[in-house]
């Protein structure tokens, strides 16, 4: 199965002139803890998670009027091919420390993004369903005898 199915679409997204105020509002709006910064292409130039807000702004005293996404957005974002698969998505996460991914296509344009919790919930959904069918196909399982008294 493609990444691009357990992925969100609708992306919440920001360009890179929009000040850390506006972020922050946008994050709070839209309850998500993250933007994706892009161009004016649609291509992931980078990502804003509330934490990098809080480090990169609030900590080091700056105006969030005046900081911009640009420049505190985290510019190596890894990103995802649609076509990845979820298993292969899991051990890139995993061994590049990250909890979101935008989703890119062929053209590197923004589609979606996916979280690890969006793959946790996925994995549970498919679980859930595997161990559905096991008990279908299963003898019904019998009630053991109580334990005589004492």
């Amino acid at each position: 199965m493609g990444i691009v199915k357990c992925c969100r679409e609708q992306v919440v997204a920001v360009s890179p002139d929009t000040p850390a105020l506006d972020v922050a509002k946008v994050m709070g709006e839209k309850n998500v803890g993250s933007v994706v910064v892009v161009t004016g292409e649609n291509r992931p130039a980078g990502i804003i998670t509330d934490r990098d807000l809080a480090v990169r702004v609030m900590a080091q005293e700056k105006n969030p009027g005046e900081v911009r996404a640009g420049d505190i957005l985290t510019r190596d974002v890894v990103t995802f091919q649609d076509s990845m698969g979820v298993y292969e998505a899991i051990q890139k996460m995993t061994a590049e420390g990250i909890r979101r991914m935008p989703i890119v296509d062929d053209g590197g344009r923004l589609i979606g993004i996916v979280t690890m919790d969006d793959i946790i919930r996925m994995l549970g959904e498919e679980m859930a369903a595997i161990a559905k069918n096991i008990e279908k196909q299963s003898p019904p399982m019998q009630k053991a005898a109580a334990p005589p008294p004492m």
